[in-house]
């Protein structure tokens, strides 16, 4: 068995100052969530100083990519757009000071998003599926990147028991529409990244067939990003709590990568950094750092 990776029809990006190639590569996105009720962390990065240390902690880690958060998915007590903003943009400008790695912003709102872009942000990531009409065109008149989640429920909102009939293909119809309305508002190919939202509004035998069959959101054509670290299908699937679902969660970005995702959004940086330049070798994508073993007349270890 070989693994055919569906062909990208953008795969050369420059997102701020860094540049990617995602025929030969594959991006760690770190987690940087300054919220005091986050969804793994629990608000360990809620002060600024913390967020800003952690998203620096994350860049000599590897990543090549820091998404910053302030509201959680859940759903809950809206957020003002005010109170977001004060929450991430400070982080943006702080890291942006001091690195060129790429920079997301977590949110739905397109004036939060205005305010990150201004203060350094490179990517949007929208896990609503531009439920704020004003959204892409905002990211359109800017030169930053758009990240179109899956979800079916309204921002903070209840969505139990959810249903479909086939999850693979409902989830590529949804995106495949949301493409459409980006490219109408201005928003080329060479911008948009595609995310089939593990666990959003799915339970875990939807994020299990997702996983096995992301190949088709992948063939949409576009960067596929996964966020799938330390969620609830990989607990239930192991019976963990979310501070011992690391293995796991190594396990599914894997099998995504394999399966043509290109960006793997990550709480523990290091691990997943090591994981996916693995995978990356395996797939002919990178070669071996170093070149030893029974490579010469003696036997190296």
């Amino acid at each position: 068995m070989s693994f055919a990776l569906p062909p990208l029809r953008n795969p050369h990006r420059t997102i701020g100052d860094r540049t990617f190639d995602f025929d030969r590569q594959v991006a760690v996105m770190a987690i940087v969530n300054r919220t005091p009720d986050s969804f793994y962390d629990s608000g360990a990065n809620f002060a600024l100083e913390d967020a800003v240390a952690a998203a620096l902690r994350a860049v000599a880690q590897g990543a090549d990519w820091v998404d910053i958060g302030g509201v959680p998915f859940a759903p809950g007590e809206p957020l003002s757009v005010d109170d977001e903003a004060a929450r991430v943009v400070p982080v943006v400008r702080a890291l942006r000071e001091k690195s060129d790695v790429v920079i997301s912003v977590d949110t739905f709102h397109a004036e939060v998003a205005r305010r990150s872009i201004e203060a350094g942000a490179t990517v949007i990531n929208d896990t609503t599926g531009l439920s704020d009409p004003d959204l892409a065109a905002l990211v359109a008149e800017s030169e930053a990147s758009l990240v179109l989640v899956h979800s079916r429920a309204q921002p903070r909102t209840q969505f139990a028991r959810p249903q479909y009939n086939d999850v693979a293909a409902e989830v590529r119809d949804f995106l495949a529409a949301k493409v459409e309305v980006a490219r109408a508002a201005g928003i080329p190919d060479d911008r948009l990244f595609v995310d089939p939202g593990h666990d959003l509004n799915k339970n875990t035998l939807h994020s299990l067939e997702l996983t096995r069959r992301l190949d088709v959101i992948a063939a949409l054509g576009l960067p596929t990003l996964v966020a799938l670290s330390n969620k609830d299908f990989i607990g239930e699937v192991l019976d963990k709590p979310k501070s011992q679902r690391l293995e796991g969660s190594l396990a599914a970005a894997v099998a995504c990568v394999l399966n043509g995702a290109r960006v793997v959004r990550v709480h523990e940086v290091a691990e997943s950094v090591a994981a996916v330049r693995m995978v990356e070798a395996i797939l002919r994508l990178r070669e071996p750092a170093i070149l030893k073993h029974n490579m010469s007349d003696a036997n190296e270890r």
